[in-house]
């Protein structure tokens, strides 16, 4: 699959990087990580660390999914409010579902900061923004239940909000605890510190079959076999060729970066910003100056068409952006297109499937904070592997 158009943002900033070779021949090893994007480093990162020899192989080269089209905001709020999720999934489970999204931005910060090279990471207040009256009915209610379960959370009204940002809205959340990451260099630092574990990453290897045995799994690729007591599928949006069902339906999401801005003066805080409007369009800034925003999701049909469409849709997300900060000046530098999975309930998949061998692993971190979740489904997957419990192993189960 096709999964972003020509031009993102951070392989435009940082380039390809460092060339992962091929695999040749067959090898053994404790588990392979199928997917060399943000979760699959995540997942061999956290492997390594607990002992485990790992091989890591990518049908492209490392970083050029999905992960080079996240615009990388990181909250723990999700796709669906937590009382409309707790209608969903129930309160057990939508509780924890949060509370893992919140563990998540945390593990991040502290993975970003034991890097020995800089990822982009800042710790961002967020603000949840009402764009409607209608839409606002509910923010008194949200905050309450995101604050019963010890969720840091404000509710703020328009004079509120005008202290922090200069543009108006009936109502807004403001959260502590969201942050920004360059999901292209965090990525390639995870897996260079896994190599130097002893981690083997292969790229250009397309894993053609998995073969369950009673000894060992089998995975069959396009350059040779690899024998192994684990397999994690981190491959995103495009696991399903290994999955016995589709799990989650095709969305385009489409961003832009600005040209450097002179200054921030009504963004003070440069806080993470994302709508109630549905399709949503939210923004961040970025290291070097640059206001990214991102949003007018649409189903997606075909990469052509999705890619026909960036240049109208840049142009709308500007426009939006430019609304809430008329007197900041942006011009657009860069325009993309990404693909990305939502399931049903806007939860991720982590773990195995109840019809399939239990030694593959799914870390498919669907949704709007797929690095906080992708960093969890890391530490739950390390967990099965050598033998412990961990805190959240059931609340992104497949069978739920």
């Amino acid at each position: 699959m096709d999964l972003l158009s020509p031009q993102p943002f951070w392989l435009l900033q940082n380039g390809l990087g460092d060339v992962s070779p091929p695999l040749h021949g067959n090898r053994r090893c404790d588990v392979v990580v199928v997917g060399a994007g943000v979760t699959g480093a995540l997942c061999a990162d956290a492997l390594t660390k607990a002992g485990a020899s790992v091989i890591v192989v990518d049908k492209r080269q490392p970083g050029l999914g999905s992960t080079s089209a996240s615009t990388a905001l990181l909250q723990y709020e999700l796709d669906v409010p937590l009382i409309e999720l707790a209608r969903k999934v129930g309160e057990r489970r939508a509780t924890d579902a949060y509370r893992a999204a919140l563990a998540g931005v945390r593990a991040t910060k502290r993975i970003a900061y034991s890097l020995p090279v800089d990822v982009g990471f800042h710790s961002r207040p967020t603000l949840y923004i009402a764009s409607s009256k209608k839409d606002a009915r509910s923010f008194g209610e949200e905050c309450k239940a995101r604050r019963a379960i010890g969720l840091s959370c404000e509710l703020l009204t328009n004079a509120d909000l005008r202290e922090v940002v200069d543009f108006d809205a009936p109502l807004a959340l403001r959260t502590t605890a969201g942050a920004e990451v360059d999901p292209w260099r965090l990525t390639h630092a995870l897996l260079e510190r896994s190599r130097k574990r002893g981690a083997r990453i292969y790229g250009r290897t397309c894993v053609r079959r998995i073969a369950p045995s009673s000894r060992y799994v089998e995975v069959i690729t396009d350059r040779g076999k690899l024998r192994t007591s684990y397999v994690v599928i981190a491959t995103g949006y495009e696991a399903e060729q290994f999955l016995p069902d589709r799990v989650a339906k095709l969305h385009s999401t489409y961003a832009i970066a600005t040209e450097p801005v002179a200054a921030f003066s009504d963004w003070p805080f440069r806080s993470l910003i994302w709508e109630s409007a549905c399709p949503y369009l939210y923004m961040r800034t970025t290291p070097d100056n640059r206001i990214m925003a991102g949003g007018l999701d649409d189903p997606f049909r075909n990469p052509k068409e999705r890619d026909r469409r960036v240049s109208a849709k840049a142009r709308r997300l500007l426009l939006k952006a430019g609304r809430y900060f008329p007197r900041i000046e942006m011009e657009i530098a860069v325009a993309w297109a990404g693909t990305f999975g939502e399931t049903e309930d806007s939860l991720p998949f982590i773990g195995a499937h109840p019809d399939m061998d239990d030694r593959l692993l799914f870390a498919l971190a669907y949704g709007a904070n797929g690095i906080p979740l992708g960093c969890v489904a890391a530490e739950i997957i390390t967990a099965r592997v050598i033998g412990k419990h961990h805190r959240y192993q059931l609340t992104f189960i497949f069978d739920r």
